[in-house]
């Protein structure tokens, strides 16, 4: 019995210490092209976590080769597809402020509009189905700008008409958004207020589709609030820029009607 309590606690006492040994690091002496192919080859396989790895040990290890830029742009791209869009974000920014004149910043640029569309899911859900003071629009208008910049410094980037379309799918989202709210002040009898958001999205989103639901709004509730003169003039607006508006029956019940959705999925990369 002595002897087999020796061999169990020898075991016991191998296994505890084989159990604090460091994991060894295969990759250890891998020269940066090596760790690249394989960083590549794990992002097909939609491996992405370990892509990130390999792509940062790239940059730790050789910061100063070729590899290193790529392998900073890459791991945006990576972190996007491992659904990590604030470290996208993030990455693509450090590319842009290490990188300006790269051949490939107006790649970063577009891809940290797209991250930033996806940072905050609630912003994608459909506004009838969230109550408006859930809603945060920055992800929105940081997309937005991202493409803005995109657009203006590389006007002839292959990812410029893709950017053009989301900024001006952008645009109506971010215009439902204020006559959302407008309407929600409407609803409550809040007449100031929901005039004061309709006229700012008359005001930054001139070519919206809501332009229409704006002005309706603003027409009633400058009646509701006792200025004629004023809701008069927001209907000659009215019928003048939408004469077969349903809106100049003052009994249409007013209501939101959603951004038309792109056929192709607004968060796919199009272009690669």
């Amino acid at each position: 019995m002595k002897h087999g309590l020796f061999v169990v606690l020898t075991l016991a006492f191998l296994l505890s210490g084989c159990a604090h040994q460091p994991a060894v690091d295969t990759t250890k002496n891998w020269s940066a092209q090596r760790l690249y192919g394989q960083a590549m080859d794990e992002m097909q396989a939609t491996n992405y976590g370990k892509a990130i790895k390999l792509l940062e040990d790239i940059e730790a290890r050789y910061p100063y080769g070729r590899y290193a830029q790529q392998a900073q742009l890459e791991v945006a791209y990576a972190y996007y597809k491992d659904g990590e869009p604030t470290s996208a974000v993030e990455a693509c920014e450090r590319f842009i402020k290490l990188h300006p004149k790269h051949p490939d910043a107006d790649y970063a640029y577009y891809l940290k509009g797209l991250s930033n569309f996806v940072a905050d899911q609630t912003v994608f859900s459909r506004i009838s189905s969230q109550d408006v003071s859930e809603r945060d629009p920055k992800p929105l208008i940081a997309s937005f700008d991202s493409f803005r910049e995109l657009t203006t410094k590389y006007p002839n980037s292959r990812y410029t008409p893709d950017a053009l379309e989301r900024m001006k799918y952008l645009s109506n989202l971010l215009a439902e958004h204020e006559v959302h709210i407008a309407l929600y002040y409407y609803d409550r009898k809040a007449w100031v207020a929901a005039i004061d958001r309709s006229q700012d999205a008359l005001t930054h989103f001139p070519q919206s589709p809501t332009n229409e639901l704006s002005l309706a709004i603003m027409t009633r509730a400058y009646n509701a609030v006792g200025a004629p003169d004023l809701a008069a003039d927001s209907l000659r607006v009215l019928k003048l820029n939408f004469p077969n508006s349903a809106y100049l029956n003052p009994k249409t019940v007013l209501v939101l009607h959603g951004a038309t959705v792109p056929k192709k999925s607004w968060w796919k990369i199009w272009v690669t």
